[in-house]
């Protein structure tokens, strides 16, 4: 108990770093903003590494006579520019081509959603009230509890709860959480600007969590569209962890290395004493080889489901070890900038787990880690879209390669992975809030399957048969842009 306590003293210096830690998200999103000065909230942005260009989505209008988005004859000849001297990989460039298709064809219907739409109304309440749920189960609940019936709580409606904080702090980095058509707010009087409650919203939203979703969030996830399954782009273990940027160069690397097959470098590597060489410490990679290539379902997903929580409790030791020395180790040439950022974060993340702690005891841990892990293991029904969103599928009549997919499997599962199951939509415009996405089956239905009565376990039990490549990462060419 001194020990605990110890540990809260040191770390209640971080509550009055937040400001800090705001002051220089801040800064690091000017550093954009000099070259780009709108609003991220109002882009979809599209480049690689320390490269940046963009397409300005959520305040454009539909431009007749150019057949865009919003879009002059210059604008749109500089974007196809910027295609040509191929600053996306492949895989996003076919979401960028499906984009300019159905914009043509349905630009008037598609820009209410893009430029009006957004999930405030519904999605910052039900934030709070997912937070607040999480920490009264682990908190009240869980203690009492068994172990089995831990699991239990943590399968539902532990895991359910985890997913939508996931997806509304997704949507928040999207700018498709907040009101789009503002650029400041008014709290208690106080004028705020909108990047900075995008990033307040997305530090203290992210919590109450073990090892959370913050950092991919924060450095992973933008880039993630645009560097999809390409080995040039970054999308490969050795290069994430390698990197010198701060952004991630494909933060989804580090989930699908778990369950597919990946090109290029592996990664991390560490020196665990000085005078040593690197060596590789890749939980993900030295599991994905136990799995068998063919038709051992059961199996590869048994293994799945022994790696991918084992790196989470790694991650959740990890921000202890990160709010101690201040530093993160598995990604040591990463400008200071991140490392200050990560640190700011799990010493106010940890400080609220030790608090957890001492009201709920281990067991309001336990819980926590399993709610925040079990929705991506099967056989719970929403793995059926985390293990499949960015397969290599092939198309039925041209037999391309289709780097991305959506779950379809009635409203009842829309609504338990809330608007996560239409990835295929999101990756062609990321704007569009949670709650819309599906509407874009209406208006552009020959752009997306038809079937609404897909069977979650039949797709589980495909994905772990056989593991693809990410994203199409070893197609020689890519599907036709509309999906049959």
């Amino acid at each position: 108990m001194q020990l605990v306590t110890r540990l809260l003293s040191f770390l209640g210096t971080a509550a009055v770093k937040l400001h800090a830690t705001q002051a220089l998200s801040v800064n690091l999103y000017k550093s954009k903003e000099r070259i780009f000065p709108e609003a991220l909230s109002q882009q979809l942005w599209i480049g690689t590494r320390s490269q940046f260009c963009l397409k300005s989505t959520a305040v454009t209008e539909w431009n007749a006579q150019t057949g865009t988005f919003g879009e002059s004859t210059e604008q749109a000849q500089e974007f196809q520019q910027i295609s040509a001297e191929n600053r996306q990989s492949p895989a996003s460039l076919w979401h960028s081509q499906r984009r300019r298709e159905m914009l043509e064809r349905y630009g008037p219907q598609i820009s209410t959603l893009e430029r009006s739409s957004s999930s405030h109304t519904l999605a910052l309440s039900l934030l709070a009230f997912v937070n607040v749920t999480l920490a009264l189960l682990a908190i009240q609940v869980a203690p009492v509890l068994t172990i089995w019936q831990i699991v239990l709580l943590a399968i539902f409606p532990g895991s359910i709860l985890s997913l939508w904080q996931l997806q509304i702090l997704h949507d928040n980095i999207h700018g498709s959480l907040l009101e789009k058509k503002l650029q400041n707010f008014n709290l208690f009087g106080n004028k705020i600007p909108k990047k900075k409650l995008q990033d307040s919203i997305l530090f203290w939203g992210s919590m109450p969590s073990m090892f959370g979703y913050y950092l991919y969030l924060k450095y992973g996830h933008l880039t993630h569209h645009t560097n999809l399954g390409s080995e040039k782009h970054g999308s490969t273990l050795g290069q994430v962890f390698e990197s010198t940027q701060v952004d991630f160069e494909d933060g989804d690397v580090l989930f699908v290395s778990h369950r597919m097959k990946l090109k290029g470098p592996i990664g991390p590597k560490l020196a665990l004493l000085k005078s040593q060489d690197p060596i590789e410490l890749s939980i993900s990679r030295s599991f994905f080889q136990l799995w068998k290539e063919q038709g051992s379902a059961l199996r590869n997903a048994a293994v799945f489901a022994v790696s991918f929580p084992l790196e989470r409790i790694m991650l959740v030791v990890n921000d202890f070890v990160v709010a101690l020395v201040g530093r993160n180790f598995f990604f040591p040439n990463k400008p200071e900038a991140f490392h200050q950022q990560c640190t700011n974060y799990c010493r106010c993340a940890t400080m609220i787990r030790m608090g957890i702690f001492l009201l709920g005891g281990w067991k309001a841990w336990m819980f926590l880690v399993l709610s925040e892990t079990l929705w991506s293991i099967p056989p719970h029904p929403a793995a059926a879209m985390f293990v499949t969103n960015h397969g290599s599928d092939e198309e039925k009549q041209g037999g391309g390669c289709i780097p991305s997919s959506s779950t379809y499997a009635g409203r009842w599962y829309s609504l338990l992975t809330l608007g996560t199951n239409y990835h295929v939509e999101h990756h062609d415009f990321p704007t569009i809030p949670l709650h819309r996405l599906g509407e874009l089956r209406q208006i552009a239905p020959e752009y997306y399957r038809k079937e609404s009565k897909d069977n979650v376990f039949q797709i589980m039990h495909t994905a772990f048969s056989k593991p693809d490549f990410y994203a199409c990462m070893d197609a020689t060419q890519l599907s036709n842009t509309k999906i049959t």
